[in-house]
């Protein structure tokens, strides 16, 4: 299941806090903060999903997230690469090196990232 862009901000910032309060949510965004009443819809919505659940401290509600950065952000570029590569990661890969403009020692690096992979298969 997929986020909103709205609720994929909310989750990149209870990502980075781990736990928070609606307070501590509300702290997490610039200016101009959105309203109290829109983070409890986008936090409803996202428990609804199975992203996000929360523990009862008195009043308040203490969230924390139930799907990890990576394991969300895995799945959203597997989508990725199915529905707009033919499901090929070598198309990608091709893709994003070159559209990405990278420079040769961004690239270096990858093809290091890439080798360890390799590596790690044998």
């Amino acid at each position: 299941m997929k986020l909103s862009r709205a609720e994929e901000e909310l989750m990149n910032h209870l990502w980075k806090l781990k736990r928070a309060f609606m307070k501590d949510l509300l702290d997490a965004y610039d200016e101009p903060k959105p309203a109290t009443t829109t983070i409890s819809t986008l936090l409803k919505r996202m428990q609804e999903k199975e992203f996000v659940s929360y523990e009862a401290n008195g009043k308040l509600r203490e969230y924390y997230p139930l799907v990890t950065k990576e394991s969300y952000f895995s799945k959203h570029l597997k989508g990725l690469i199915k529905n707009f590569f033919n499901d090929s990661p070598a198309q990608f890969a091709s893709f994003f090196t070159k559209k990405t403009e990278l420079s040769e020692e961004e690239l270096l690096g990858l093809k290091r990232i890439i080798e360890d992979q390799l590596n790690q298969k044998k």
